[in-house]
C-alpha cells in the first residue's frame, strides 16, 4: 500500500526477469513486509488525504505509465492503516504459497485502480476468493496467532535490515547487507548495481 511500491511495478518486473535469465543461479529473491501504518479504525486527517493524493500526482509526472483512480478518496472512507493488507500476503501464503506475488498484485490493483480500501478485512477477504484462495480459510489465518507472529518477524527483520523507506532493495550475502539504488524508470541501472555488488563481495 505504498504509492511509490505501486510506481516501481513496472521496472521491479523487468529487474526481475532480468535476474531470472542473468543470476537464477546467484541470487534469491525474498520479499520483506515493512508494515508502514499500524491497525487504525480511526479516519485518515484531511491534511494526510491531500498529502498522499499530492504524492500520487507526483509519482503520474515522475514515472511514465503510472495510473491512480483519484476516486478511492471520495468512494472509500480511507484510514492510515497498512498492517491489514500486510496480514493478508503472509495468511495467502499460508493457504498457497504460489500465489503470494498474486495476492500483493490483486491488492495494490484495488486500491490503486479499483478504489477499494485494503485496510478493510472484507475487501482483501475477496481478492482472496478472486485469485482462487479459500474465503474461510483465509478470513481465519488472517486473524490468527501464526500469522500476527510471521508478521512480527517480518518487521524485525526489516528494521535488521536497515529499511526506513519503501520501496527498498537490499542485498544480503553472509553478513553483508548493502542497499541497492532504485530507479523507477530504469531496470538497467538496478541491474548494474547489483552486478557491481555481487562482484565486491564474491
Amino acid at each position: 500500500m505504498c504509492s511509490w511500491c505501486w510506481g516501481f511495478v513496472p521496472v521491479w518486473k523487468q529487474v526481475q526477469n532480468q535476474l531470472h535469465h542473468q543470476l537464477q543461479d546467484k541470487l534469491n529473491i525474498q520479499y520483506v513486509l515493512g508494515g508502514l501504518a499500524p491497525d487504525s479504525d480511526q479516519p485518515m486527517p484531511e491534511s494526510m488525504q491531500i498529502s498522499i493524493r499530492n504524492n500520487w500526482q507526483r509519482i503520474q509526472q515522475e514515472i511514465p505509465g503510472i495510473t491512480f483512480n483519484y476516486d478511492f478518496w471520495t468512494e472509500c472512507q480511507s484510514r492510515r492503516s497498512t498492517y491489514p493488507a500486510c496480514r493478508a500476503i503472509i495468511a495467502c501464503g499460508m493457504q498457497q504459497p504460489e500465489l503470494k506475488s498474486q495476492m500483493l498484485l490483486a491488492i495494490q490493483q484495488a486500491y490503486y485502480l479499483e478504489a477499494k480500501n485494503p485496510s478493510d478485512e472484507n475487501v482483501l477477504i475477496k481478492l482472496a476468493e478472486d485469485i482462487g484462495l479459500d474465503d474461510e480459510v483465509f478470513s481465519a489465518d488472517l486473524n490468527s496467532e501464526y500469522c500476527n507472529e510471521e508478521f512480527e518477524k517480518n518487521l524485525l527483520l526489516t528494521g535488521k535490515l536497515g529499511v526506513s523507506s519503501f520501496p527498498a532493495l537490499v542485498l544480503s550475502q553472509g553478513n553483508v547487507q548493502m542497499n541497492i539504488p532504485i530507479d523507477y524508470t530504469s531496470s538497467e541501472n538496478i541491474l548494474r548495481s547489483i552486478v557491481q555488488m555481487l562482484d565486491g563481495v564474491t
